[in-house]
């Protein structure tokens, strides 16, 4: 491997990375040497009377207090410190590009809903005066410019994680902040990763701080949130089913007959990206269709209906319909369906596409459409159950009509989009049995396809046009799942607004009393629906709410018995280097949950194995709640025990949008390129330490203008590289320079230690040997003296996803060929 050596102020190393030609790119992996057995704390070199005084960056880089500080946190700020991870600006075509996608993928749902709205309003309310039209029209009216246009555009977007969107998103958010995540594998770390951090815009802590201690300190509190997410999580999976029945069952209305052929979910593999581009121009000319005959009907039968822009129609409404116009807001919510899809959908876009999509094309073009059909029910009422058709001029009925068919095909594509991302996320953050991903894009991490998640919505689909056949009931089971979802919105970014963004207190408090009280009288029309057709979201939504509930649950309690059974150190230090058995040529990858100490799982392979390889590396695949890890810094290392046992601890690190597409080949040849590189780093300190031990503290003088850290904030020398990027050679000359001129010629020695050097020989022969992977074939049992009803969860209902999900193989993407399992029963 090709490597340059400089000592500079901080004791850096600059190593360059190689190009593999496994994973096809040119990756760099970041190390640390201040690596100490993760059991006992480090000595201090110096007192706490020298530390205070300071001599430079040098000697601060190497005094260690006797609170121990974790290597992993050390490696996480010098890494996180490298640079910053910044979103390559977008160019304002590519945005516009964008914005057309996102009319093929995320409002195909929204601009087919003037199919049905005014259908479904007035089959609960009767024209009898131009009340009751006006008061309909300035209800859709407001309802589509204070939910979706208000609430969404201008707040909800806002709350994004990192460019992702979606309940899962606005909850890992919190997680970040507050530690409300109940598998309690999180680390000081991970609070370095540079997309980790939140940027607060106002200062007022106190009440965040109050706000984030109770969350954290009530577990009831956490499991109330966590039940709100998967609940909005559900909906939203409920809205996938619905959404292709409704919108093709109103579409093919026009014909009066058999509805066939109606689910469109298996083109959803084609990918995100495919997808918006062959539908946006099929969606273009719908929403131009609809402004064009909105024009039409304004103009030709009554442009008064303008005046519905006055709210007072709406009071005059309710007072002349009472009851039934209560009824009716179950069918005016409906004319916001599709909207949780511009946040869910968001990971597949950006924010200005969506905003400039929805403000200059969606919302004008949605607004003409209902005053066009207002403008023609004022002439003709009695076509109110069939406004859309009857309101198109008979001469472009049917290309009309052909154009609404495959809008409304199209439709459905938001919310199956929408569905997948949810529960990629919640896969990711442990809420969700694994599955089957496919990556349709190369570009863009977001747009993916879950094969089971498509086929189970194409025979729910199935299933529910069979069991309803009429759109009203499907409209009454639609209306409840969308404003549930929506509910669920409001109050997590409620929640971001006080915890997170720290907005003023009364405007923090308007947003949930002003949308919050709109969403609830809705959902109250809707809930009123419940045995015509509303109780079929509920059954769905109470399905995967259970499923996903019992995988967190079993899941957070096999992480906490693997914590009580892991092996202690002095049981360790007693078997040897030897551990007990013989130590053979190779490197073993023993794959487990734990980021602190060794699992039990070692246990059984030394009592099973009658060797064990020469060099073991337990790898934990973690998944952070954060959107994305950059590729630098992914890996985290330490060396787990003495030197002579050889074995090592390594993190990798994942956001709830990496994919991990690199073959077993390229992450063994990243994984064994960071443990070199950790192995010369860590020799490189322990001799900078020895060093400063036989030196002379008081034989050096130390400029405190070069190297004194007091006049520098947070202690930056804490975070430099350790592998740097490219930077400028003139730049890395003169910190060579200025360094060795601070520095005894005995540390500046380019020899290389003999322990390192016969370190690294036996790594290249175990590498010469082979990789073996170690996986545990788990079992978890309920304890014997549980309560029945955990029983019944763990030891049936969670065993059987566990079954019956993908198994750890293949979603770790290790090789068949060199697998070891043991198995094992984890008591919980």
């Amino acid at each position: 491997m090709e490597e340059e050596d400089r000592i500079e102020e901080s004791s850096r190393m600059r190593l360059r990375g190689r190009t593999f030609s496994g994973g096809g790119v040119n990756e760099s992996r970041w190390v640390d040497g201040s690596e100490v057995d993760s059991e006992s704390p480090p000595l201090s070199l110096f007192d706490d009377n020298e530390a205070k005084e300071g001599y430079g960056s040098l000697r601060r880089r190497l005094v260690k207090k006797p609170k121990r500080v974790d290597s992993f946190d050390v490696e996480a700020m010098e890494i996180a410190g490298a640079h910053g991870h910044h979103p390559k600006d977008i160019s304002t075509w590519h945005t516009l590009a964008l914005a057309f996608q996102t009319l093929g993928v995320v409002y195909g749902d929204m601009g087919t809903s003037p199919l049905y709205v005014f259908s479904d309003v007035f089959s609960k309310v009767k024209i009898e005066s131009e009340v009751d039209i006006l008061g309909a029209l300035s209800l859709v009216m407001y309802t589509i410019a204070l939910l979706p246009l208000v609430k969404y555009v201008f707040v909800v977007l806002k709350a994004n994680d990192n460019g992702e969107g979606g309940t899962f998103a606005l909850y890992s958010l919190i997680c970040r902040y507050a530690k409300v995540n109940m598998l309690p594998n999180r680390q000081p770390a991970d609070e370095q990763i540079s997309s980790f951090r939140l940027k607060l815009p106002t200062p007022e802590l106190e009440r965040a701080l109050s706000i984030k201690e109770t969350l954290e300190r009530r577990s009831s509190l956490k499991t109330l949130l966590l039940l709100l997410v998967l609940m909005g999580t559900s909906m939203v999976i409920g809205d996938g089913i619905l959404t292709p029945a409704i919108s093709v069952m109103s579409a093919v209305s026009g014909l009066q007959g058999a509805v066939k052929g109606f689910d469109t979910s298996g083109i959803q593999q084609f990918g995100t990206s495919k997808v918006g581009f062959s539908f946006a121009p099929a969606l273009a000319l719908w929403f131009f269709s609809l402004g064009s005959i909105g024009i039409y009907n304004l103009v030709k039968y009554d442009i008064t209906v303008i005046k519905a822009v006055n709210p007072a129609y709406i009071y005059f409404f309710f007072k002349k319909n009472s009851k039934d116009a209560w009824s009716a807001l179950g069918g005016c919510v409906l004319c916001i369906t599709g909207a949780e899809a511009m946040f869910a959908d968001l990971g597949h876009f950006s924010v200005p596409a969506i905003q400039i999509a929805f403000t200059f094309v969606v919302f004008p073009c949605l607004l003409l459409a209902y005053m066009g059909q207002a403008a023609f029910l004022m002439k003709y009422p009695e076509s109110a159950d069939r406004i859309f058709y009857d309101s198109v001029p008979e001469s472009l009925f049917w290309p009309v009509f052909v154009i609404a068919t495959l809008a409304a095909m199209i439709a459905s594509q938001a919310m199956i989009s929408a569905t997948f991302s949810c529960v990629k996320q919640s896969m990711a953050l442990g809420c969700f049995p694994r599955m089957k991903i496919i990556h349709t894009s190369r570009k863009l991490m977001g747009q993916i396809y879950i094969p089971v998640i498509n086929w189970f919505l194409m025979i729910m689909c199935v299933v529910v046009v069979s069991i309803f056949r009429s759109t009203t009931d499907i409209a009454n089971a639609y209306g409840i799942a969308e404003v549930g979802v929506m509910l669920v919105t409001t109050t997590l970014v409620t929640l971001v607004m006080l915890l997170i963004w720290q907005t003023n207190l009364f405007m923090a408090l308007c947003f949930p009393l002003v949308f919050g009280s709109i969403e609830l009288i809705y959902f109250s029309a809707v809930l009123s629906k419940v045995l015509e057709g509303g109780w079929l979201p509920l059954v769905f939504a109470s399905f995967f709410l259970s499923v996903m509930y019992i995988w967190n649950y079993g899941s957070v309690l096999k992480y906490q018995s693997e914590v009580r059974e892991k092996i202690s150190m002095d049981f360790m230090l007693e078997l040897g280097s030897t551990l007990g058995t013989v130590r053979t040529p190779g490197i073993g990858l023993l794959y487990n949950e734990l980021v602190h100490g060794i699992p039990s799982i070692f246990g059984q392979f030394l009592l099973s194995l009658p060797a064990i390889h020469s060099t073991i590396v337990f790898v934990c695949i973690k998944y952070v709640p954060i959107p994305v890890v950059p590729q630098e810094e992914r890996f985290l290392f330490r060396r787990v025990c003495p030197k002579d046992y050889h074995m090592f601890r390594c993190i990798a690190r994942y956001g709830y949008k990496d994919i991990r597409k690199e073959d077993h080949h390229a992450f063994e040849q990243l994984l064994v390129q960071s443990l070199e590189n950790f192995l010369r780093k860590e020799a490189q300190e322990l001799a900078l330490e020895s060093g400063l031990q036989e030196m002379d503290l008081d034989s050096v003088s130390v400029s405190s203008r070069d190297y004194s850290t007091r006049d520098v904030p947070d202690n930056e020398e804490l975070k430099v590289p350790l592998m740097l990027g490219t930077r400028s050679e003139e730049a890395e000359t003169s910190n060579s320079e200025a360094a060795s001129a601070a520095l005894p010629s005995s540390i500046m020695s380019s020899e290389i230690d003999p322990s390192l050097e016969y370190e690294l020989s036996a790594l290249r022969e175990a590498i010469d040997s082979g990789f073996t992977y170690f996986l545990a074939h788990g079992d978890v049992r309920a304890k014997k003296n549980s309560f029945f009803l955990k029983k019944l969860v763990i030891n049936y209902l969670y065993a059987f996803l566990r079954r019956n999900c993908r198994a750890g193989a293949a979603n770790m993407s290790v090789p068949h060929m060199n697998i070891l399992q043991v198995g094992m029963t984890y008591m919980v």
